[in-house]
């Protein structure tokens, strides 16, 4: 195992280059044949993986944590009730003491205008790299795995490919912007043709597209946007239907001043979107062979129907969530 990125942080693709970021492929894939094969990949013995959940979780929880096991160390799983963050210890402190104790420190922390800057600090004060498990701006290991789903569903010449990421209906809660804006930051540096979809009250945050379309240029891909999610999915090889909350609408300080407030309206706005689904009369829009991918978990019957969700000549989320595994297991084993 190449030990050129021990310790660097991993908060969000932007600032690993691309000849990096092959190389975490490289390695995801490896870990992924040798994981069917049974073959032990112990490239992490005896080491500690800190895990600070501010939000629960599904995926990224156990992707970590057994991508620790099979990597031969062991993972503590933390929320901030087992912690003195709930007494008021600041990142700083945190990071300092954690990384005196173990060998790596991944946090997911979603708060709008909080996560990422909390984050932000704890990288600045680890001794270890700091990996993000989501915040309110990047979800990066997300955006591993679905590019890694892609490779391997679309091969690995992805210049060309149509991509539609659309803002969906659903009541669960008002969702991160951290996927789509990881979305749209990765995938256009592979040359993909991003299409983004969104009511003109959710949109993404600004200065993540401007950043996301010198990306698109640098990287041979390309960025769109529309308000209407028929033109999106015209012609789509991949479809990806999925919430978000309407947090790029406000600045950051008017949303922390007037959060109760801008919830309200966010809820408000909602309800005026709900046939934005994902159905067979969208999905029949799109290319004939269109594939469908959700980071999951779907907001069944209201981001995407059950009878496209669960059709395995379309849906491919399942495979989008196990390779949240091996790509986990890459980034841990190259930074720790």
């Amino acid at each position: 195992m190449t030990n050129e990125l021990k310790g660097k942080h991993f908060l969000t693709e932007d600032t690993w280059t691309k000849q990096e970021l092959d190389t975490v492929f490289e390695t995801a894939f490896d870990l992924k044949k040798k994981f069917y094969a049974e073959e032990p990949t112990l490239h992490l013995p005896h080491k500690t993986l800190f895990m600070m959940f501010f939000e629960q979780s599904t995926r990224t929880r156990n992707s970590m944590e057994a991508g620790m096991t099979q990597l031969g160390g062991h993972a503590h799983d933390l929320t901030p009730d087992k912690m003195q963050i709930t007494h008021g210890e600041v990142a700083k402190d945190t990071a300092i003491i954690l990384s005196r104790m173990g060998h790596g420190i991944a946090c997911r922390n979603c708060f709008y205008g909080v996560g990422n800057i909390y984050l932000s600090e704890m990288a600045q004060y680890s001794r270890r790299p700091v990996m993000s498990l989501q915040d309110d701006i990047y979800h990066p290991f997300q955006g591993l795995a679905d590019l890694m789903t892609i490779f391997e569903h679309c091969g690995k010449n992805t210049k060309g490919l149509k991509v539609t990421i659309s803002w969906a209906y659903a009541t669960t809660h008002a969702k991160p912007l951290s996927v789509p804006q990881t979305q749209i930051l990765l995938f256009p540096r592979y040359g993909i043709d991003v299409t983004v979809a969104n009511p003109k009250e959710f949109p993404l945050s600004k200065n993540i597209i401007e950043k996301a379309k010198k990306n698109a240029e640098e990287g041979g891909g390309s960025l769109k946007f529309t308000n209407d999610m028929d033109e999106a999915f015209e012609g789509a090889h991949i479809v990806i239907p999925k919430n978000w909350g309407g947090f790029g609408f406000y600045d950051v300080d008017k949303y922390l001043q007037n959060e109760d407030a801008c919830k309200k309206e966010m809820s408000a706005n909602l309800t005026r979107y709900k046939n934005w689904i994902c159905d067979d009369k969208r999905i029949k829009l799109a290319d004939k062979n269109v594939k469908l991918m959700h980071a999951l978990p779907a907001d069944r019957g209201n981001e995407v129907t059950d009878e496209i969700l669960d059709n395995p000549n379309i849906s491919i989320v399942f495979d989008e969530a196990e390779n949240r595994l091996h790509t986990a297991k890459s980034i841990m084993a190259l930074t720790m």
